[in-house]
């Protein structure tokens, strides 16, 4: 069995736990169905064991962390929290005593969401590049420099040590660690019973184009938007756009920077670009990739990826080919 503990301490967030932890029996699931015998084991920890709260007001049942020892743990994972639970978790001087060790045992550890103040404040995290949320990489960046914040991906994997942005992240990089420790198809197995949209990679931005302009609210492009997100190869230019939603392309320039917060055409590559991620982690060619997207010919695809993300696209495909 690989052993998987979940750090928890009074004002956790629940579902940077049980997120993973669905994930996690929904492998041992798969693999029942096919005969195999289960491959996970999920305990949850804390300073002391017993009852402890979660933000939500749900209490789950723990063990205490100094009933383990270094190595009985293959993988170790701190759970996230709001600034307040968060810091008396990073002070508990239990956790602080016996955590490195267990840490340092474990196949990997990593944490979701914020738990990563708590190895960062053991030293764990440092010459290291993490995943945080959104909210939380500036002050981790500023109180521990020697960490580099990701403030992009959903999780990140540097060596043993896994990290994620935060809530449903977690879920992400439970999948990609049953990816890893199985196969892609029993992952794809579990996002299927989950009824997830799609498995995400860790590279895709915390904040979509779409998610980013719902963060608006009731945008006035919303049909336009889903339409964009539809028709990448089609002409996204102003003057197109303008048109189909009847307005000048003075007043469609000015509303729509004022709705989403971005230019048309910023919005329009990012859309493009995050597209032609997708497709290139899972092998298309460049030539097919750029005209999916609207980006056509292969030439310019390579270079408005390679000023966006700092890498070719041919180099980002082998990198992340087959996820």
């Amino acid at each position: 069995m690989h052993h998987v503990v979940s750090i928890v301490y009074p004002g956790f967030e629940l579902l940077d736990v049980s997120g993973p932890a669905s994930v996690f029996n929904g492998a041992n699931r798969a693999l029942g169905q096919q005969g195999k015998p289960a491959f996970y084991a999920v305990t949850l920890v804390s300073a002391q064991g017993g009852a402890i709260e979660s933000s939500s007001g749900i209490t789950v049942d723990t063990r205490a962390i100094s009933d383990l020892k270094p190595g009985d743990a293959h993988t170790v994972l701190v759970a996230g929290a709001e600034r307040e639970p968060l810091l008396a978790a990073v002070a508990d001087p239990t956790l602080r005593a016996v955590l490195p060790g267990l840490a340092s045992g474990a196949e990997r550890y990593g944490s979701v969401c914020t738990g990563g103040f708590v190895f960062a404040a053991l030293g764990l995290l440092d010459g290291h590049r993490i995943a945080t949320h959104w909210d939380s990489c500036k002050p981790l960046s500023e109180n521990f420099p020697a960490v580099t914040v990701d403030p992009d991906a959903l999780y990140v994997v540097d060596g043993r040590l896994w990290t994620s942005a935060g809530v449903t992240t977690g879920i992400d990089m439970a999948l990609a660690m049953i990816a890893n420790d199985l196969d892609a198809g029993i992952a794809g197995e579990v996002a299927k019973r989950l009824i997830l949209y799609a498995r995400r990679p860790g590279y895709q931005s915390q904040f979509s184009p779409v998610l980013q302009a719902q963060v608006k609210g009731d945008s006035p492009f919303a049909d336009l938007i889903g339409w964009i997100q539809a028709n990448l190869d089609a002409t996204l230019d102003v003057p197109a756009l303008a048109e189909r939603v009847g307005l000048s392309e003075r007043t469609f320039h000015r509303k729509f920077v004022a709705a989403t917060g971005q230019t048309p055409a910023k919005f329009v590559e990012t859309a493009r670009l995050d597209a032609a991620r997708l497709l290139l982690s899972r092998g298309t060619s460049l030539k097919s990739v750029a005209a999916q997207v609207g980006l056509f010919p292969a030439a310019r695809l390579s270079e408005v990826f390679e000023r966006r993300f700092g890498v070719a696209p041919r180099l980002f495909r082998e990198m992340h080919g087959g996820m």
